[in-house]
Formats: C-alpha cells, sequence, structure tokens
C-alpha cells in the first residue's frame, strides 16, 4: 500500500490522530457543539447535524486519493476534533495540512501544536514532502496567527479564491514550511511543548 494512501495512527503525549470513520460522527457532531465553532462565518465547520456529510466528504476525498482524514483524540481519549492531509502531490511531492477545528476546551493548548509537529513529522520524514502548505481565510486572524507560530512563511494572498461557507467570496492566505526548514520548525515546536 502507497504511504501517500494510508492513513497512520499517529499520537503523542496530548493527541492522537486516527483515520477518520464513519463511527466517529456522533462523537465529532458532540465535540463541534463546544464553543458552536460553526457560528464563525469565515469558516467551514460543520453544525453538528451536518456531521455525517462532513465525514462523507472527507472519506470520498480519501477515495479518490485527494486527501488522508484524521479525528483528533485528547490524551484522556476523548474525541475533540479532525484534521486533514490534502491536495496530496507524490510527484513534487507536497501536500497540505487543513479542514482542522478542535472543541473550544483544547484550543491554544499543547493538543494542536503536538498534532501539527506529528503530521509534519509523518509529511516530512515519512513522505519525504519538498514542501507542506497551509491555506486560511484572510478573516481568520486567530488561524493566520496560529499557522505563523508554527514557523511557516506566508507565500501570499490568492484573491476571490473560493466561497465562505455564507457565500461571499474568499480571499485564501497560503502559508508553507519547506524541506529546509523542516529541522529548525521541529525544533521550535518541540521547545514549544517542553515549555507548555
Amino acid at each position: 500500500m502507497s504511504e501517500w494512501s494510508h492513513i497512520p495512527i499517529l499520537e503523542g503525549r496530548h493527541v492522537r490522530l486516527e483515520p477518520l470513520r464513519v463511527e466517529h460522527v456522533e462523537a465529532l457532531s458532540l465535540a463541534v457543539t463546544d464553543g458552536k465553532l460553526w457560528d464563525c462565518w469565515y469558516t467551514s465547520v460543520p453544525r453538528p447535524e451536518g456531521m455525517a456529510g462532513y465525514v462523507e466528504t472527507a472519506l470520498a476525498m480519501k477515495e479518490r486519493g485527494q486527501a488522508l482524514p484524521f479525528v483528533v483524540r485528547d490524551a484522556g481519549g476523548e474525541v475533540v476534533g479532525s484534521t486533514r492531509l490534502y491536495q496530496l502531490d507524490p510527484q513534487t511531492p507536497r501536500l497540505s495540512i487543513g479542514y482542522t477545528w478542535y472543541a473550544k476546551r483544547v484550543q491554544r493548548t499543547g493538543l494542536n501544536t503536538e498534532a501539527k509537529l506529528l503530521l509534519l513529522t509523518h509529511a516530512f520524514e515519512k513522505l519525504k514532502c519538498a514542501a507542506v502548505g497551509f491555506e486560511t481565510s484572510w478573516f481568520n486572524h486567530a488561524s493566520r496567527t496560529a499557522i505563523a507560530r508554527l514557523g511557516a512563511k506566508q507565500d501570499g494572498v490568492l484573491r476571490n479564491h473560493l466561497r465562505h461557507s455564507d457565500g461571499s467570496l474568499r480571499d485564501t492566505v497560503v502559508f508553507s514550511i519547506l524541506e529546509a526548514e523542516w529541522p529548525a520548525v521541529r525544533r521550535h515546536l518541540r521547545a514549544k511543548l517542553e515549555v507548555g
């Protein structure tokens, strides 16, 4: 089985990432209510009643070779969100990390830092990526700050690139981490986890 079509289990002290399955819909529907995450007009976090469709879309992307979707569990094993490797390009090789959302109670904790460290380690050290990208809405300042805090550099802004969930046009801010930058980023993320 190609590494680019296999969803691994990635585990650290604060977080466990495992392959997303239909069986996770109920737990994800509960997790998303912590903070009513769908209320932000510039994000695409599903409402509880839309979670089955969200998971179905993620699994369809996996079947088409477009994404590797994960469910996110906290240190106690509780489902607290979801994330994805997507825009899979094994020829370059390159991918993006996104479709990430977490229950409010675990936001801005070591869980996200460690999740990103695990995903980036997989991308750079297992899949041998030349670059890893991140994208977010121009208006999602918290996400932009969090991505920059990882050590990613802003590449630019794609104007009128996509649509927000409310139908308005979205300017997408694009970031990346290059293979040559990975050792410093890895050191930085490990240090953040030690402090946290």
